[in-house]
């Protein structure tokens, strides 16, 4: 399932690229207000603008659908696999030396202070 959705997804995807790059800006119409001979085209005198717009909306609702879809099947086999993962060893009853710092690292490149001894 997860494949096919991610199939559509990726169709979908390019198919919008695709119309998009088709689709003329707002400056190209002033050619056909003159009579260019638009009224002879397959979409009409009116153009192909609100016929690839339309288009361009179902494809990104489309778009926006498998993305969610994804996003859902990503978030539930994530949950899924969280109960594979082996726990972290605890660290609570480990055997410390007397007078160490259990938190402290044991090979730190930090300096000491130097300790005052009885002087």
């Amino acid at each position: 399932m997860e494949t096919l959705v991610l199939v559509v997804h990726v169709l979908v995807a390019l198919a919008m690229i695709g119309l998009i790059l088709l689709q003329q800006g707002k400056g190209a119409e002033m050619g056909a207000s003159f009579g260019s001979g638009a009224s002879g085209t397959v979409f009409g005198s009116a153009g192909s603008a609100g016929f690839l717009t339309k288009l361009t909306a179902v494809l990104a609702l489309v778009f926006f659908l498998t993305s969610l879809g994804l996003a859902i099947y990503a978030r539930n086999h994530a949950n899924d696999m969280a109960g594979l993962i082996a726990p972290a060893p605890k660290t609570q009853g480990l055997p410390t030396l007397p007078g160490s710092d259990p938190v402290a690292p044991v090979n730190s490149d930090l300096p000491v202070a130097p300790t005052q001894s009885g002087q």
